[in-house]
């Protein structure tokens, strides 16, 4: 068996390397979704070469964590403590690493930290002492503190308004991998299919390393997701269950949000999710915050309307979990082999193409030779009224050279042919979107497809093509 791969996270690494590198302590939090690969990270990156580590538990009391912790400062110092709380605990700490070379960074990595913070617990009182009353006073401390409960790490430590405010140093955050990153990877667990496999696999995956570690190299992705989704024991079956309950307290209002927005592809306003859900003012401020920190929702600027934004669910998992696994009562274990051509997988994988495009704006950039200019991303819509029909573009890139890019975004198993039709559906779309927005910026319509256009005497209303291709273009 293969070693794991660190693939992509140069910038992250470059951070951390960074804070070895520097004449001052360094108190460093890593953040990200469930799943993103933080502890892999930082493991990978100091080779397991820790002063002192400890893994919180879940769901496990004070006295357990604390007799945890105990067991791994024998691990590291060999000797046995009895801790009765949190601040007899990083005495100890502390006093073990005063024994250590004072010519190095003394690294200390405790992961799962909010799992420590269990109820009625002294443990963030007696980390802002240990931090504030010695290791932030010399200069030979790193202290990496990581966690997937967002909103515990960004009320406790980065947002603290008490004794660690402003403490942390470095913040390195994770995002899910991007088509070229996601491409890496497969081929170093020796997936060797084509790219519209890769495609296809982003569209549930969403990048996510766990999700694609599970990946098997030897089958299709067709079939990688009847074993992970759809037979009864797939790893990724019932992975909904725990991926919002392990990062947020109150959960319930975090599903309500996301499932409201599951319901609306085309994304709410604030105000729309307000009126919906049963939360509202600093409350939902505080969900729609901590559920686009995970990159499970994005904002996308509304154009024509200055600050109007609306939010979409953007999470390829949860999508493809609502789509196609909640209600799923087939007992067909080959479910989505059977059904790869049907109206409902065509669909789904439509509109997660269109999300794909949308987070790849930068390659669309780079491909139209773009990338030195000063651009905005926008999303528009309109409603059907007396004067005028509705119509709606998905993503519009505004250029500061006066030029604005009408995107479309197809995904098709083959070249991509624009009927009569549909080439005049596109000019009454473009008309209407001048006469609502009182455009006086030149328009130009881009084709994003998977395999380009099919020759055709209506592809002169096309003025630049972005292929699949371009989008893996890091």
């Amino acid at each position: 068996m293969k070693s794991p791969v660190l693939i992509a996270r140069e910038k992250e690494c470059a951070q951390l390397q960074k804070c070895i590198e520097s004449n001052r302590s360094e108190f460093v939090t890593v953040c990200g979704r469930r799943r993103i690969g933080k502890t892999f990270l930082v493991d990978q990156f100091f080779n397991y070469k820790y002063d002192f580590s400890f893994v919180g538990g879940h769901n496990v009391s004070t006295k357990v964590q604390l007799r945890n912790f105990a067991k791994a400062l024998h691990r590291y110092s060999g000797k046995r403590h009895t801790l009765t709380n949190w601040y007899d605990a990083f005495d100890v700490l502390e006093e073990y690493l005063v024994t250590l070379h004072s010519d190095r960074k003394k690294i200390i990595f405790i992961d799962e930290m909010p799992w420590i913070d269990t109820q009625r617990s002294d443990f963030v009182s007696a980390l802002e002492n240990f931090w504030n009353g010695w290791a932030n006073r010399r200069y030979d401390i790193v202290l990496i503190a990581s966690g997937s409960a967002t909103s515990w790490m960004a009320d406790k430590l980065i947002e603290n308004q008490g004794g660690l405010h402003n403490r942390i140093t470095t913040r390195v955050y994770l995002s899910p991998f991007t088509l070229k990153e996601t491409e890496e990877y497969l081929h170093s667990i020796g997936f060797a299919n084509d790219r519209l496999q890769i495609l296809q696999c982003y569209m549930f995956t969403g990048g996510v390393p766990f999700y694609l570690s599970l990946i098997d190299p030897q089958l299709s992705i067709a079939q990688n997701i009847d074993l992970l989704c759809f037979n009864p024991n797939g790893a990724l079956r019932k992975e909904y269950d725990e991926l919002y309950c392990a990062l947020f307290k109150h959960v319930d209002s975090y599903i309500a949000v996301v499932r409201l927005l599951n319901g609306h592809k085309d994304g709410l306003t604030k105000k729309e999710i307000a009126q919906h859900c049963s939360v509202n003012g600093a409350r939902l401020n505080t969900i729609l915050k901590n559920l686009e920190e995970c990159e499970f929702i994005a904002q996308r600027a509304i154009f024509g309307k200055k600050s109007a934004t609306i939010y979409r669910l953007i999470d390829f998992y949860t999508l493809f979990y609502f789509k196609f696994i909640e209600n799923d009562r087939t007992l067909d274990i080959n479910w989505f082999t059977h059904h790869l051509d049907s109206p409902s997988v065509s669909a789904w994988m439509g509109l997660t193409f269109e999300l794909i495009c949308m987070q790849h704006h930068m390659q669309i950039k780079k491909a139209l030779g773009i990338s030195g200019i000063s651009t905005s991303v926008y999303t528009w819509k309109c409603e059907s009224t007396d004067e005028h029909k509705g119509a709606q573009i998905d993503m519009l890139i505004e250029r500061a050279d006066r030029m604005i890019h009408l995107c479309e975004m197809k995904f098709s198993q083959s070249t991509f042919n624009i009927s009569n039709e549909y080439a005049m559906a596109l000019r009454i779309r473009m008309s209407v979107f001048n006469e609502v927005t009182k455009n006086k910026k030149g328009l130009l319509h881009t084709f994003v497809t998977t395999f380009g256009l099919s020759n055709g005497k209506h592809n002169s209303i096309v003025n630049s093509e972005i292929t699949m291709n371009d989008l893996f273009n890091s």
